[in-house]
C-alpha cells in the first residue's frame, strides 16, 4: 500500500478520532473549577463525574470487540461517535450532577478510535514500521489531550464550559462523517470465533500474561491521573493559579507526543536487535513510579518538571497495545484488545474516583485539599503499581534465569 493511501485513508480518520477521544477524556480536568463552582462539586463528586467516562467505555468492551473482529473498525465506529455527539450536547445542557454523571457515562467518548486505528494499520502497514505508526497515532492522541488544556481554557472566555461542550459535539460528529467516508471497509469475517471460546484463549496466552503483570496497574494509574488530578494537583499542593495550572497542563500533554514518537521509534530499534519490548516497558514504568515518587515527596521547584515527567514516562504504558498487536493472532486480536481494555478502564475508574474519595478525607479550605491528601492518593497508587514491576525484576535481581520471553514478544509479527 502507498503511503498516501496508508496516511490517508486509514491513518488519517482514526488518527483525527483518536484526537477527539483524547481531548474528551481530558477536558474536564480544565473545566474542573468552573464545574466544581457551577454545581458544588465535593472532590468525591468530581473524581465521579469525570471516571464514569472510564467505566462506561468498560461496560460496552465485550460486544464491541466482538463486533471488530466480525465487521471491522470502520464499520462500527462511526455509530460510536454519533452516540458521542449527543451525549456531548447532553453534558452542554445538564443542569444537575445527575444529569451530567449520566451524559457522560451514556457515551461522551469517541469509542474506539485509537485501537480501531491500530487494528487498520496493522492489517495493510509493513510490519517493520508498525510500532513508528502506533506511535504516530498515539501523539495525535497527545495533541487531543494538549487541546483539550489552553485552547479549552481560553474558549471558555468567549463560550463558557456549555459552549465548549457544543463545539466539542460538532468536532465529533466531523469525525463520524470522516470515518463513514474515509475509512476503509475490512471484510466481514462470519468465522470470528465465538467470544467466551476467544477470551479462553487470550487468557491462555503467555504474552497476554506477561503484559498484565507488568503494564495494567501502571497504566491505569495513568489514566487515571492524567485526565484529572495532575491539574488538581498542581492547583491544591503545588499552589498554582489556574491560568498556570492550564499552561503546565498543556505542557505536561504535550510531552505525549514526544513520548509517544520516542517509544515508537524505541521499540522498533529494539525489535530490529532482538531485544524483548517487555524489557523496554520495564524500564518506561521503573521512571514512571520515581517520577510518582518524586510527587509525593513534594518538592516545590520541581512542581512544573514533574507534571510534564508524569505524562512523559507514562506513554511507556501503552506500550501493552503494541505488544498485543504484533503477538496474538489475527482472530483474536481485537478480543485481546477488548479484555486489556475492560481491566484498564475499569481500574481507571477506581482510580480516579478513589483517589477523589481519599483527597474528600481531609477537610479542605475552599476548594482547595491539603497536601497531605494527595501525599496519601499517591503513595497509595505507587504500592500498588510496585508489586508488578519487582514481580518482573526478579529473576534478574535475583541472579536467576526467568522465564524467556517468546521470540514474539521481541520481534514484530
Amino acid at each position: 500500500m502507498s503511503d498516501r493511501h496508508l496516511y490517508g485513508m486509514v491513518f488519517l480518520p482514526f488518527a483525527f478520532g483518536h484526537f477527539l477521544q483524547c481531548l474528551l477524556r481530558n477536558v474536564n480536568a480544565t473545566l474542573a473549577p468552573q464545574l466544581m463552582a457551577a454545581l458544588a462539586l465535593t472532590p468525591g463528586q468530581l473524581g465521579l463525574l469525570t471516571s464514569v467516562y472510564f467505566f462506561s467505555f468498560a461496560l460496552v468492551q465485550l460486544p464491541v470487540g466482538m463486533a471488530l473482529d466480525r465487521w471491522g473498525p470502520a464499520r462500527v465506529q462511526w455509530p460510536m461517535l454519533l452516540l458521542a455527539v449527543l451525549a456531548a450536547l447532553g453534558f452542554a445542557g445538564g443542569q444537575q450532577f445527575s444529569q451530567l454523571l449520566a451524559a457522560r457515562a451514556a457515551g461522551l467518548r469517541a469509542g474506539w478510535l485509537f485501537h480501531g486505528g491500530a487494528e487498520s494499520l496493522f492489517a495493510v502497514g509493513e510490519p517493520a514500521r508498525l510500532p513508528s505508526l502506533q506511535g504516530y497515532l498515539v501523539a495525535v492522541g497527545g495533541l487531543g489531550a494538549a487541546s483539550a488544556t489552553l485552547p479549552v481554557r481560553w474558549l471558555l472566555h468567549y463560550a463558557g464550559w456549555r459552549g465548549v461542550f457544543i463545539g466539542l459535539a460538532l468536532l465529533v460528529l466531523a469525525g463520524a462523517l470522516l470515518l463513514r467516508w474515509r475509512a476503509p471497509r475490512a471484510a466481514i469475517d462470519e468465522g470470528a470465533p465465538a467470544s467466551s471460546a476467544a477470551l479462553r484463549l487470550v487468557l491462555q496466552d503467555a504474552s497476554f500474561r506477561q503484559v498484565l503483570r507488568l503494564l495494567l496497574v501502571p497504566h491505569m494509574v495513568y489514566f487515571g491521573v492524567q485526565g484529572l488530578w495532575l491539574g488538581r494537583w498542581l492547583s491544591d499542593a503545588g499552589h498554582y493559579p489556574e491560568v498556570q495550572v492550564g499552561y503546565l497542563l498543556y505542557l505536561s500533554m504535550a510531552a505525549i507526543i514526544f513520548g509517544a514518537i520516542v517509544m515508537g521509534r524505541l521499540t522498533q530499534w529494539a525489535a530490529r536487535r532482538g531485544i524483548a519490548m517487555l524489557h523496554i516497558a520495564a524500564c518506561g514504568v521503573a521512571l514512571f513510579l520515581l517520577v510518582q515518587l518524586a510527587m509525593l515527596c513534594r518538592w516545590p521547584p520541581a512542581f512544573p518538571v514533574l507534571a510534564v515527567l508524569f505524562t512523559l514516562t507514562g506513554t511507556a504504558t501503552g506500550m501493552d497495545y503494541t505488544i498485543l498487536a504484533q503477538n496474538m493472532p489475527a482472530s483474536l486480536s481485537a478480543r485481546a484488545v477488548t479484555l486489556l481494555n475492560l481491566l484498564i478502564f475499569m481500574g481507571a475508574f477506581a482510580v480516579q474516583a478513589g483517589f477523589g474519595l481519599v483527597v474528600a478525607l481531609w477537610p479542605s479550605a475552599g476548594q482547595q485539599s491539603p497536601v497531605q491528601a494527595y501525599q496519601a492518593a499517591y503513595g497509595l497508587l505507587i504500592m500498588l503499581q510496585l508489586p508488578g514491576l519487582l514481580r518482573y525484576l526478579w529473576p534478574q535481581l535475583s541472579g536467576r534465569m526467568g522465564p524467556r520471553p517468546a521470540t514474539s514478544l521481541s520481534t514484530p509479527r
